[in-house]
């Protein structure tokens, strides 16, 4: 049991990071793939926002699908459709083409994203400590090998669908054979349960006891999208940096977000989350400070780094927190399962929200005031941050630990 949980860990890290790549080269060639299609200024929004919302769509079936089939399945086989729509924006040349690849990926991407974290969570569960946080920093360390890639192409002025076949080709295969270790809520490797009957159906989980998780979710992608929209515009047009300045906050704010998750899960184990999350939420809230009161362009990098280094840790841990809470009052890996692709649909309302409510406060105010907004709301978690657990030995003390002695002894531990 103890190299099922192993392989189906490294696996999943993988999977993490093959979707931060395929994420990352398509929101970075947004101007590329606009230049393909002929879309004009007024309809590019349309486009963009009918991928999250999509997804969003794509989390609430997938909440469904998985009281039928198993996570693992579910993560198999969206995987590798994420990819090939992806090559699919790269490779048409209509811009009926192209929506229905963004289509095709906005809904495969809702259904990898809670596959994904659903069976992040199991896992965790499984070990019986904190590893969350790593399958995020792998979807970073993807990000930040995506987004290279991407100004590799767009600096050799590389077709889209050259940039794109090399990775599919690469990823695509390694992400199915990948698929055969994934680890099921109940411990049992993908290929050993597909055709099992899925878990609990989750009927328990309530949304009343998601409510402040999910507003957590929102707050923490409302500032994510506020630096991925808006922090090279800020330098450049607010803190009057160089354009080619410009460029290096959203770099640095990768770098920080991956250290940050990498380190993350040491600080859960011997601090617990809920310290861990109120941490994150102060040090994202004084980075958004520093960014709305920088001199100049150099406070301002510090403040995105300090943005970094706290929103990094807000996601992971409320998925985390979400599954726990839904085995607990359920009791089923269903209900984990159910919880995690409900909270997931709040990681896209976060982006939708996040972009044009600082374009709007930044226009009809001033884009200084326009982030103390989401400094606000990250602060707000701290109120919230009782709903991760209060326990610091959470993930190292003795019930859980005794709980992963019985899955190295063969019980499911679940």
């Amino acid at each position: 049991m103890t190299d099922v949980l192993r392989r189906g860990r490294a696996s999943l890290a993988f999977g993490f990071f093959a979707q931060g790549v395929a994420f990352a080269l398509l929101v970075t060639r947004i101007p590329a793939i606009q230049d393909r299609y002929g879309v004009s200024d007024a309809l590019l929004p349309v486009f963009l926002a009918a991928v999250p919302i999509l997804a969003g769509v794509g989390s609430v079936v997938s909440e469904r699908l998985v009281r039928r089939v198993r996570p693992s399945r579910l993560l198999r086989w969206s995987q590798p459709v994420v990819l090939l729509a992806l090559l699919g924006v790269g490779a048409g040349d209509r811009v009926a083409v192209l929506a229905v690849a963004l289509a095709v990926f906005g809904l495969s991407v809702g259904a990898l994203d809670a596959s994904m974290n659903m069976l992040g969570v199991s896992l965790q569960r499984a070990y019986g400590r904190s590893i969350m946080l790593g399958f995020h920093a792998a979807y970073s360390l993807g990000g930040i090998l995506g987004a290279s890639l991407a100004w590799a192409g767009a600096h050799w002025d590389l077709a889209l669908w050259v940039s794109y076949l090399p990775v599919v080709v690469v990823l695509l295969p390694a992400a199915l054979v990948g698929s055969r270790w994934y680890v099921d809520g109940d411990g049992g490797g993908a290929s050993e349960v597909a055709d099992k009957g899925a878990g609990g159906a989750g009927a328990g989980v309530g949304f009343k006891m998601l409510l402040p998780l999910c507003l957590v979710m929102t707050f923490a992608y409302i500032g994510d999208s506020t630096v991925s929209n808006w922090s090279a515009k800020y330098l450049q047009d607010v803190l009057g940096s160089s354009e080619q300045l410009a460029t290096v906050p959203y770099n640095v704010y990768m770098v920080t977000t991956l250290v940050g998750r990498a380190l993350g899960d040491f600080g859960v184990r011997r601090f617990g989350a809920v310290a861990v999350v109120r941490g994150g939420a102060v040090v994202a809230a004084g980075g958004f400070a520093v960014v709305a009161s920088a001199p100049g362009a150099w406070v301002g990098m510090l403040g995105f780094t300090l943005l970094g280094l706290g929103l990094c840790v807000l996601v992971p841990q409320t998925f985390a927190a979400a599954g726990r809470l839904a085995a607990e009052r359920d009791g089923s890996p269903g209900a984990s399962d159910a919880a995690v692709a409900r909270l997931n649909v709040f990681n896209y309302v976060g982006f939708l929200i996040g972009s044009p409510l600082v374009g709007a406060l930044g226009d009809a105010w001033s884009y200084r005031g326009a982030m103390l907004v989401p400094m606000v709301l990250v602060l707000v978690t701290v109120v919230y941050a009782r709903s991760f657990g209060d326990r610091p030995d959470r993930y190292g003390g003795g019930h859980e630990r005794s709980r992963t002695a019985d899955v190295g002894r063969g019980s499911n531990g679940l």
